[in-house]
């Protein structure tokens, strides 16, 4: 009887690691924080000089222009991430497409919905024929045929809005707005779901691309989508259309691009609110107030695969993780509160800092930053391990800067200050600050400071305390000093 419980456990225990071993493998999860299965750069990189980026080219399609990064700067090579910027018109559709690479896309401006495709969800929108000779002569097909219309769910996007898309997954997005909606995408190619080269690659289902990105950008390639590639009569077998349908589909003759004009609009199926719904739904938008770990259910899936979350936005003020009013705010989002982001295995940071605020020197511990900034200016200075100075300049709106994993930064704010999103290559991105609260300086001894700079421990008392309470973002210093000036003129008195 022993012999057999003793079975009946071990088989029991062998059962729940295989299970949970298959759910972490479907789910992208690392066993750790501290570790990432990012594939490492294959060639030497010695990250010596860094530069602000900018598109190097734009390819212009009918309702909207999409603007390429050199993908042969060894900056994007080394660090394994490929940037495109779209800028898509009132009334443009972007195509629908997959990428070989999981893609974290930022909304800087505008509006409109996305259509992101899960294989094997079911098509939870649908109308069905309303007229009642149409329903009885669908009496005797299949329950699919009933419908008039059936899609999976779309999703409604606005600025500040951060939009996930898995590798593999189809998607595609319409501007239903007044006013053109600019998007920056940025693709994590040395990602552990793309066993393809380290390269960005787009594979259109309808349309054409035209001007491929490449490594060569002297190099023009004009790309067809998938169905251009099978023959006219398979396709027409296996997919029940006529031959000239099935000649469409291939787009051979359309001059369009990818971002292609629907002048009638789409007609989707969507749920409208009221008025009075809406004004209960807006304050509601906020992170999830429970551990990630605590959301997980009995069988170990975080979220439902078909509903899970793939919109958050991060330009929110009330979201704000640390938060100084007079230096400003900074926004982290990361798989504990977008629980989609352990499947992409990316995270992302809004930082906002006003009129000459500083952000606390830091290094990246487990992941590479690619800041990219939406408003106003920053001077920046990068130091690698030999401390030396890879970066010292000025940031300005729409430029990219890309800082490698450890290397220590530092900004500045200028007269107009500064907003800015950094994507990290980890799904729960950690930082080390250098100085304020929770910092390496507040952590060490006064007279491990004293030793190690040969100073005083007056001097490494200051050191650790100068920047009292604040976190992240500092207030100037002419100001800062002069509020400690008033705080301890009150305290006195």
């Amino acid at each position: 009887m022993a012999t057999i419980c003793h079975s009946v456990v071990l088989f029991t225990v062998c059962l729940f690691l295989l299970y949970h071993g298959s759910i972490a493998q479907i789910f992208g999860q690392s066993s750790s924080q501290w570790q990432s299965p990012r594939r490492g750069s294959p060639r030497e990189c010695r990250f010596d000089r860094l530069q602000a980026l900018e598109p190097l080219r734009s390819v212009r399609s009918e309702a909207g222009t999409t603007e390429f990064y050199d993908a042969s700067n060894e900056l994007f090579q080394c660090t394994g991430v490929s940037i495109v910027r779209r800028v898509v018109e009132p009334k443009g559709l972007l195509l629908p497409h997959y990428t070989n690479a999981p893609t974290l896309v930022y909304i800087i401006q505008g509006r409109g919905i996305a259509g992101p495709i899960f294989p094997g969800c079911p098509e939870t929108y649908q109308q069905q024929f309303q007229q009642s000779g149409q329903a009885q002569a669908f009496e005797g097909q299949s329950q699919s045929q009933k419908f008039r219309d059936e899609h999976q769910k779309i999703h409604r996007f606005r600025q500040g809005d951060i939009v996930a898309v898995p590798a593999g997954v189809a998607h595609w997005c319409y501007n239903d707005g007044e006013v053109p909606f600019v998007a920056i995408y940025v693709s994590d190619t040395n990602n552990g779901a793309n066993q393809l080269n380290p390269r960005r690659r787009d594979f259109m289902l309808a349309g054409n691309k035209r001007g491929q990105q490449t490594y060569r950008p002297e190099v023009e390639e004009r790309s067809q989508n998938i169905f251009s590639g099978f023959s006219v009569e398979l396709l027409s077998d296996v997919l029940g259309i006529s031959t000239g349908v099935a000649r469409q589909l291939q787009g051979q003759n359309d001059p369009r691009g990818e971002i292609v004009r629907v002048e009638r609009g789409l007609a989707l199926l969507k749920p409208y609110a009221s008025s009075q719904e809406q004004e209960l739904v807006q304050p509601r938008e906020s992170y999830q107030s429970r551990p990630y770990q605590q959301q997980a259910g009995a069988n170990g899936l975080e979220e439902n695969f078909c509903n899970m979350r793939v919109r958050q936005n991060i330009d929110n003020p009330n979201l704000a993780d640390t938060y100084n009013p007079r230096a400003g705010r900074i926004t982290n989002l990361n798989s504990q509160k977008f629980p989609i982001l352990n499947i992409l295995q990316m995270s992302a940071v809004k930082v906002n800092l006003y009129q000459n605020a500083l952000l606390s020197p830091f290094w990246n511990i487990n992941a590479h930053s690619l800041v990219y900034v939406t408003q106003g200016r920053a001077r920046v200075q990068v130091v690698n391990n030999r401390g030396k100075t890879v970066f010292n300049g000025e940031l300005r709106r729409g430029q990219l800067l890309i800082i490698p994993q450890h290397h220590v930064v530092l900004k500045k704010a200028q007269r107009e200050g500064c907003a800015y999103i950094a994507f990290k290559t980890n799904p729960n991105s950690m930082v080390s600050h250098i100085a304020g609260k929770n910092s390496i300086l507040r952590a060490l001894p006064n007279d491990v400071i004293a030793s190690a700079y040969r100073i005083s421990r007056e001097d490494a008392r200051r050191l650790k305390h100068n920047r009292g309470n604040e976190f992240g973002a500092f207030t100037p210093s002419r100001t800062y000093r002069s509020y400690q000036d008033l705080y301890g003129a009150a305290e006195s008195s």
